[in-house]
């Protein structure tokens, strides 16, 4: 019987949605006010979710202080209340969009979590403005 267990974390960065190959004006009309060359912020939410077997010796699909630790420390102290444009190398040349956040957030947890089970990532930017990633 395979079970999804999630935890919900928060951070708050800025960025700049841009293409450095493009004009100003073609920036501008692809990406709005979120071009800002003064950067904008969110309060981002998270979910990651984890689905496998229930461990019949534990009772858990993991352990969810383990899974606690691993988004602070690679994604809460590596994102919170940063430029991620000027801060978070993995963004020095991709566009910090949500969907390439999300992707990025599921690469850095991937490879510390079991094989065994399945990594889903959702990242809120605004309460109406999420993304989802499976790693699909």
């Amino acid at each position: 019987m395979r079970v999804t267990v999630s935890r919900k974390a928060h951070f708050n960065a800025a960025h700049r949605l841009y293409n450095c190959d493009w004009s100003d004006e073609r920036n501008d009309a692809m990406f709005g006010k979120c071009a800002n060359p003064h950067f904008h912020g969110h309060n981002y939410e998270l979910i990651v979710s984890v689905t496998g077997e229930i461990d019949p010796e534990t009772g858990y699909v993991m352990d969810m202080k383990v899974l606690k630790d691993l988004i602070a420390s690679e994604v809460e102290e590596a994102f919170d209340h940063k430029n991620l444009n000027e801060q978070v190398p993995e963004f020095k040349t991709l566009n910090p969009t949500a969907e390439n956040i999300s992707v990025v957030i599921w690469q850095k947890l991937r490879p510390l979590i079991p094989t065994s089970l399945d990594l889903e990532i959702t990242l809120y930017e605004t309460p109406r403005n999420y993304v989802t990633f499976k790693g699909e």
